[in-house]
């Protein structure tokens, strides 16, 4: 049976977080008010939505979509 659509978001979401979490140092604090890469200012909604974001929606997409090989 193929899989539907939730199926695959699904799948990419997990990938996701995999992705983002082994990209974290394990001495690095839990969420940060600076993005990692581009040094902009992560938003207060994101840190609130993600609070161990260490990076700003932009720059992990970007990271993301590496992941993904695209």
């Amino acid at each position: 049976m193929p899989a539907d659509i939730a199926d695959d978001a699904q799948a990419a979401e997990a990938l996701h977080l995999r992705a983002a979490f082994s990209h974290r140092p394990a001495s690095h604090p839990s969420g940060q008010a600076e993005c990692e890469d581009c040094g902009e200012a992560i938003p207060e909604a994101r840190r609130r939505a993600v609070p161990d974001a260490v990076r700003c929606v932009f720059c992990q997409a970007q990271v993301e979509s590496r992941s993904e090989g695209r």
